[in-house]
């Protein structure tokens, strides 16, 4: 395999292998090129439904609901959106949308009517597939709400998962051939849009990033690739299928792999994701920190039989060392790190199963196959020098085809065939990359620029933080002050701002020392896991009683 070519020794700038070559395919023909190879093989488990799939039995149930919506009217390039939190339905419609040329408009579950009306709008959705609720969250009486509203005139038809709606999908089937099918996948174009996922903004409404077969299948493939995913693997997906996370480095590294889905829950559940890992005998475990943190951390987590692991996926957020030596203790010593973005389909970077403990730690490992990356200054777009802070940028396959109806949205972030992150990020000699924060999360103290994860991960070595999150609040003296959000392990003593001075005198330089201290039991995240610090910061603002800046 080919390794990654710095472009220059001196600048921040590498090229990744190009070996194996891009999948110039669609979705729909990967997957029955891997049931050709592998249809006796399990394709899918539904550990909630106690229902399992070989991927000839998959391959049968994707085909038929792709007819059937061919039946029902669906067109190609028509949005079918999925509000449903992790099940087999979802993967089966995943598949079967990708198949017949519908565009998968993927919907958070933890949206509410308003989010719900603003995408169903946005996308133009004209067929809605949906789960009859979830947690506290009765979607189809959010759905009743919503088109009672009357401003989603494109919504056509609603299919509820589990009820007669659903079944009258398969039902239908019969209506469209086996041929008919078939010749509408031979006409597809692999770079043809199949997917719009919706990013989690921090700001105004989130922005539908637009994605065809060839962004999502192939970034699937390379990060199985990574993890050297055959046909023998099981991989435990507890990270949802609307991100990503769940149906690109989970869903489609599988199949494009010959490899097992297994769906341990609907939503996370640390307990039920360990039960499928042991039961299953999962070689693989995805999830961001916050999640292989809640699992270790049970009660009974000895019980678990977790032998069968040798790698997996963490992304979201940097891995705590402390958690990556104890996955390294239960035998995962394969486990890569990924980084990306949703618009990026999603990983640019990610650790090799054979780096050292400081690489996986430390970075989000080097450049992927056929993929181009640079860190540039995000004032003048110039590329940096190695070991120089700057903005993260991607070019190659795996960008965006761009904001769904939004060009002047998609004109600020891709430039010249470049996705500007927004990430700040250093790369070292051997192209390795450290993600230092988020360009906007950066703190400005007394004109002292302070990255955030850095002060984290200094906390990280006190032995009584398990987790800590670190934002700037307003200060009349010098502009910004570091407030630390602090979660300690059970039975610890509570530590306040004095002591975390006294641990951090004379190892941090003495701004980078947290003026404020609070203790928390969790952080305001979003769905997919990562931690919101707007909100933190929001919510700090106002315990403190600062005036915002």
């Amino acid at each position: 395999m080919s390794t990654t070519t710095p472009l220059s020794t001196e600048l921040s700038h590498a090229v990744g292998p190009t070996e194996p070559a891009l999948l110039i395919e669609t979705i729909g023909a990967n997957l029955e090129a891997t049931v050709a190879r592998f249809g006796d093989r399990e394709a899918m488990v539904d550990c909630t439904q106690g229902r399992r799939w070989t991927y000839t039995e998959f391959l049968q149930e994707v085909h038929t609901f792709a007819r059937g919506l061919m039946a029902i009217g669906v067109q190609r390039g028509d949005r079918v959106g999925i509000w449903a939190p992790n099940c087999s339905e979802w993967t089966i419609l995943q598949y079967a949308s990708a198949s017949m040329g519908a565009i998968l408009v993927t919907i958070n579950p933890a949206y509410r009517t308003h989010e719900l009306e603003y995408v169903l709008k946005q996308s133009s959705i004209s067929t809605l597939v949906a789960a009859p609720s979830f947690k506290t969250s009765d979607y189809v009486k959010m759905i009743q709400e919503v088109q009672d509203g009357g401003n989603c005139t494109d919504l056509e038809r609603v299919i509820i998962i589990g009820q007669q709606s659903w079944d009258d999908v398969a039902a239908a089937a019969p209506q469209v051939s086996q041929e008919e099918l078939a010749e509408r996948m031979a006409s597809l174009d692999p770079h043809e849009a199949i997917n719009i996922q919706y990013t989690s903004g921090t700001t105004g409404f989130p922005k539908g990033a637009t994605l065809s077969h060839v962004n999502i299948l192939n970034n699937g493939f390379y990060v199985g690739e990574i993890c050297r995913y055959t046909e023998e693997d099981r991989i435990c997906i507890p990270v949802p299928f609307y991100h990503c996370f769940g149906m690109v480095m989970g869903n489609l590294a599988a199949t494009s792999h010959g490899s097992a889905m297994i769906i341990p829950a609907p939503g996370f559940d640390p307990a039920l994701t360990l039960k499928a890992v042991s039961e299953e005998k999962c070689t693989s475990l995805y999830g961001v920190p916050t999640m292989f943190i809640a699992e270790w951390a049970l009660p009974n987590f000895d019980e678990y039989d977790l032998a069968s692991l040798r790698t997996g996926i963490m992304a979201g957020s940097p891995c705590p060392a402390e958690m990556m030596k104890k996955l390294i203790a239960a035998g995962i010593e394969e486990i890569t790190i990924c980084y990306g973005m949703t618009e990026t389909s999603p990983v640019s970077t990610q650790t090799r199963t054979d780096d050292d403990f400081e690489h996986k730690v430390n970075t989000v490992g080097r450049v992927n196959h056929q993929l181009e990356i640079k860190v540039v200054d995000p004032a003048t777009g110039e590329t940096v020098p190695r070991g120089t802070a700057g903005e993260f940028c991607t070019k190659g396959y795996s960008v965006m085809l761009g904001y769904w109806e939004q060009p002047d949205k998609t004109a600020e972030v891709i430039q010249d065939g470049w996705m500007r992150t927004g990430d700040l990020a250093v790369m070292d000699p051997d192209g390795y990359v450290r993600i230092t924060g988020r360009i906007k999360d950066m703190v400005i103290r007394g004109g002292e620029n302070i990255y955030p994860r850095e002060i984290e991960e200094f906390l990280y070595t006190h032995p009584d933080i398990v987790d800590a999150q670190v934002v700037g609040v307003p200060d009349a003296k010098y502009g910004e002050e570091l407030c630390a959000w602090i979660q300690l392990r059970p039975g610890a003593e509570p530590l306040d701002a004095a002591a975390i001075r006294e641990f951090a005198t004379g190892k941090l330089a003495h701004y980078k020392i947290p003026r404020y201290v609070e203790l928390v039991n969790e952080f305001p995240m979003t769905i997919t896991g990562k931690i919101r610090k707007v909100e933190i910061r929001e919510q700090a603002i106002k315990h403190l009683g600062l005036q915002p800046s």
